[in-house]
C-alpha cells in the first residue's frame, strides 16, 4: 500500500517516526514546475485604509483584474456555501436555529430559504424577526453565493462559476462545472474545499483565499493541521505550467504561525510544531480519544 500526499496527516508522520511506515520523498514538482508564490493580505490594514470592497482587499482585486486582462483564470476559495452563515435580529439578537440540530441556519439567497447544513431542514426567510417582529434583521459572515454576487458587481464582464455542494448535487453537476472551467467558459471559479483536491487546470494563474481565519478558529484539535493541509492543497491549483502561480490569502491574523508556514511551504516546521503541541496536551497520535454520545428524547434522562 502506498499512501500519497503533499500534506500527510500527523498520524502518518508519527507512524514514520516510530518505524511503522516507510517514507519516500518527492523533493520537486513534476517537470520541475515552480511552487506558487503565497502572500498574506492583512485585512485589518485594508479596513483601516478603507480599501476593502465587498470582502475583496485591494491586492486581490488588482490581481484578479490583471489575470482577467491576460485572459487567464482565477480560483477563489471560501469554505462556506450559501449566502451567509448567520441571520441575526439587531433588536433582540435572535438567530434562527435548526429545530433538530440546534445549529444556526444558513441563508441561501438563490432560493430565499434558511437551510440546516446537517439535516437539510428548511424554512423561508421572512422580512421580520420571528421572535420580536422587528424589521432590523441582517446577515453575518459570507459564503460562496455572496462571493459570486460580489464578483458580479466588481467584475461585471467576467464569467463566474460556483462549485459547492449546492451546485454539484445533480448527476453530472460536478463534471459540467469542471468541463466549463477547462474549456474557459468560466473566468473565475468560486468554491469550497471541493476545489482543493487534485484538479489540474492549466490556465489558472491566481488562487485567492477569501478568509483563512474561520478555518483556524474551528473548535477542533486538528484545526491548525487541517488549515495547513487545505490552504496548501488549494494553493497547489495555481501555476501548474511553466509560469509561476500566485496565491493571495486574506486574513485578520497574518502573523499566525500556521499561515506563515503555509506561505513558506514549510510542512516540516508545521508537523514538528503540531506534534510537539499534541504531545504536551495529550492528543492523538500520542493518546487515543473516545467519544461518548448520550441520546434520549427526554432531556432529564440524558442529563
Amino acid at each position: 500500500i502506498i499512501l500519497g500526499s503533499a500534506t500527510p496527516s500527523l498520524e502518518s508522520i508519527y507512524n514514520v517516526q516510530t518505524g511503522k511506515y516507510g517514507l519516500a520523498y518527492l523533493k520537486a514538482r513534476h517537470a520541475n514546475i515552480q511552487m506558487p508564490v503565497i502572500n498574506l493580505v492583512d485585512l485589518k490594514e485594508q479596513y483601516k485604509k478603507k480599501q476593502m470592497k465587498l470582502h475583496f482587499s485591494e491586492p486581490l482585486r488588482l490581481a484578479i483584474e490583471a489575470v482577467l486582462l491576460a485572459k487567464e483564470q482565477v480560483i477563489l476559495f471560501q469554505n462556506r456555501r450559501g449566502f451567509a452563515p448567520v441571520v441575526e435580529c439587531f433588536s433582540c439578537g435572535h438567530t434562527p436555529h435548526c429545530k433538530s440540530c440546534d445549529v444556526s441556519l444558513t441563508f441561501h439567497a438563490g432560493q430565499g430559504v434558511l437551510r440546516c447544513h446537517y439535516c437539510g431542514y428548511e424554512e423561508s426567510k421572512t422580512a421580520h424577526c420571528t421572535s420580536c417582529g422587528s424589521l432590523e434583521i441582517d446577515t453575518k459572515g459570507f459564503g460562496t453565493e455572496q462571493v459570486v454576487a460580489s464578483l458580479g458587481i466588481l467584475f461585471p464582464m467576467a464569467k463566474v462559476g460556483r462549485m459547492d455542494l449546492d451546485t454539484t448535487r445533480s448527476k453530472d453537476g460536478y463534471q459540467k462545472i469542471i468541463d466549463s472551467f477547462e474549456s474557459h467558459e468560466i473566468d473565475i471559479l468560486v468554491g469550497t474545499q471541493m476545489l482543493s483536491k487534485g484538479l489540474d487546470f492549466r490556465n489558472v494563474s491566481l488562487v485567492g483565499v477569501m478568509s483563512a481565519d474561520a478555518l483556524l478558529n474551528f473548535p477542533d484539535f486538528r484545526a491548525h493541521e487541517k488549515t495547513f493541509q487545505l490552504l496548501t492543497q488549494v494553493a497547489g491549483r495555481a501555476g501548474r505550467t511553466a509560469k509561476q502561480g500566485n496565491v493571495l490569502i486574506q486574513t485578520f491574523n497574518p502573523h499566525h504561525e500556521i499561515l506563515q508556514q503555509v506561505a513558506l511551504h514549510d510542512y516540516e516546521g508545521m508537523s514538528k510544531e503540531q506534534l510537539y503541541q499534541r504531545e504536551i496536551y495529550r492528543y492523538p497520535p500520542f493518546n487515543k480519544i473516545v467519544k461518548i454520545t448520550l441520546k434520549h428524547q427526554d432531556y432529564n434522562k440524558v442529563n
